[in-house]
């Protein structure tokens, strides 16, 4: 493989200097600040994690190093320098050569990030064989090597899906490999775990590090998960509203946090509401009998799934990435029809296939999606977007239609006056899921899939959406069934727990239970795989498990 090129800094010098960084972004005709004279130094081999809450402007600054501004802002003030070459003075031709070459970037929606219509080896091998780094068998090889390190199932033949033929977990981890196909001098790595499982996080983390150690790669690392950042990053800067709050190495920062601000990030997702009890006697809302399920004739990826979820009650199901969750989905909303089995809706049973179900049925199954960015037609404003099934359901129309959606806008906490007319790239991200639940609450349902509805937030707007599910819960006799990967969440909103390995349901019960020994050795695995607020956390883990326990043989691998 060739070598990087470019003006090389002595190791003395910083790889990435930053000064005085001002960035502005066009709102309502109106140039508003986004970044306020920020600095940054970066050496190599350095990682440098990036916090703060949605808003903050982590994603904006780590674009702002390889001198790209999104559309509709601009850098109005600063300088940036990376290795040597100023690259505000670079003209674009040159900035194409330097980004995803020099520099890379893992974006936090892998799956509004890669193309469609291409394979995934294809969309790999394009960045080095269009800087002339590799011919094509060589890029291959390495795109191999490189899923194997990712523990990607069956790496020599992974490459040959296509983007929506693979989980969210492996798509995300297929796109950090994808950042590290030229290895570049610095990564801006955006959130690249947001979409993982604990077990899949830690061997993407542990391969990150030692990627970047092995390449002498220097890395940015943002992320709104301080448990996470404090095991890659060897210092943390703190962002508020465009605004350094404060920068320290990892562990005086984690130790003893200067800012009042930083100190409420470190105390956030303390929210655990009161476990509620089944009535009983009570007919479940749903119930899942047995259901076996696959996407072929001879491969099951359910393999007799049961249990109830009951009214006004928030199930959990967990589990790695491929054990089944979405799919369990995909059979509740007859999406994909069970091989055997059945789904029972308030005692009766509900047609395999959603083409079969009457219009009401429809109606009371309601879903919310992991990611709002792809979830919401960019192309309709939110009036739109609400409107049409309550239209479509309730049949409502004209002045009733309207009133509608200004009710379920106050009811999900926005402001009609202000959001109504917005489309949804000019909303944040906590915004466009709040627009997911509206959409889903205005068809009037019985029973919502959350599919990871938090896990592309950072923790104080994650908090505020279990929050205002909670309160709907209440206030429309809702219940949930979640999908979620993190066990915060569980804690904090679930009334009971599923935990799904490799399409089997291996252990299920109430919340109170479910976190008391002894467990189920998959379900004592997930509970010790979430990060702590622990610079040697991640060291000290790696170390603990050995290659005999579960998982642990892909890690072994990996390392």
């Amino acid at each position: 493989m060739a070598e990087n090129v470019g003006n090389k800094a002595s190791d003395s010098e910083p790889l990435l200097t930053m000064r005085n960084i001002h960035i502005k972004g066009l709102s309502d005709e109106t140039w508003v600040d986004i970044i306020n004279g920020i600095d940054l130094d970066l050496n190599r081999g350095e990682v440098l994690g990036l916090i703060g809450e949605s808003g903050a402007g982590k994603s904006t600054l780590g674009l702002a190093a390889m001198g790209f501004c999104r559309d509709g802002c601009k850098i109005t003030d600063g300088s940036i320098i990376f290795d040597g070459l100023d690259l505000l003075a670079q003209s674009k031709r040159d900035l194409r050569k330097l980004r995803g070459r020099r520099i890379a970037y893992v974006a936090q929606s892998a799956a509004a990030s890669f193309n469609p219509a291409h394979k995934l080896i294809d969309q790999f091998c394009e960045g080095p064989l269009k800087h002339g780094l590799m011919e094509k068998a060589q890029a291959v090889s390495y795109a191999t090597d490189l899923y194997s390190r990712m523990n990607l199932p069956e790496p020599e033949l992974f490459g040959y899906r296509y983007p929506h033929e693979v989980s969210g977990g492996q798509l995300q981890r297929a796109m950090t490999g994808m950042a590290l196909a030229c290895r570049p001098d610095l990564i801006i790595f955006d959130e690249p775990t947001t979409a993982l499982d604990v077990t899949t996080q830690i061997e993407v983390l542990a391969a990150i590090r030692d990627i970047v150690k092995q390449f002498d790669t220097a890395a940015i690392y943002i992320s709104h998960d301080l448990a996470v950042v404090a095991q890659m990053a060897d210092k943390i800067k703190v962002l508020l509203k465009g605004d350094e709050v404060e920068q320290a190495d990892t562990a005086t920062m984690l130790d003893k946090p200067q800012q009042e601000y930083t100190k409420s990030l470190w105390a956030v997702r303390k929210y655990a509401r009161a476990e509620q009890k089944p009535v009983s006697g009570q007919v479940p809302v749903i119930e899942i009998e047995n259901v076996m399920a696959g996407y072929d004739k001879t491969t099951d990826i359910l393999k007799e799934v049961s249990f109830p979820i009951h009214k006004r009650r928030t199930v959990a199901v967990v589990g790695e990435s491929g054990s089944g969750k979405s799919t369990l989905a995909r059979v509740i909303t007859g999406l994909l029809t069970p091989r055997e089995g059945s789904i029972r809706f308030e005692g009766s049973a509900l047609p395999d296939s959603y083409h079969a179900r009457s219009k009401d049925q429809l109606r009371r199954i309601q879903m919310i999606y992991q990611m709002a960015d792809t979830a919401l037609n960019p192309k309709l404003r939110i009036r739109d977007l609400i409107a049409r099934p309550a239209s479509m359901y309730l049949g409502l129309s004209g002045k009733a239609l309207n009133d509608r959606v200004c009710d379920l806008l106050h009811m999900i906490e926005l402001e009609p006056d202000q959001y109504i007319d917005r489309l949804p790239s000019e909303l944040s991200g906590g915004q466009k899921q709040r627009i997911g639940i509206a959409r889903a609450i205005a068809a009037e349902p019985s029973f919502i899939i959350c599919d990871e509805v938090t896990s592309a937030l950072d923790q104080l707007v994650a908090e505020g959406i279990l929050k205002l599910l909670d309160r709907l819960q209440s206030e429309l006799d809702l219940s949930y069934m979640f999908i979620t990967h993190d066990l915060a969440t569980v804690r904090a909103i679930a009334d009971e727990v599923v935990v799904m390995k490799d399409g089997t349901v291996v252990e299920q019960g109430p919340k109170s239970e479910m976190f008391i020994p002894p467990h189920h050795p998959y379900t004592e695995l997930l509970l010790g795989s979430v990060p702590e607020m622990d610079p040697k956390w991640l060291d000290h883990l790696l170390d603990s498990r050995g290659a005999d326990n579960i998982g642990d043989a892909a890690i072994a691998k990996m390392l």
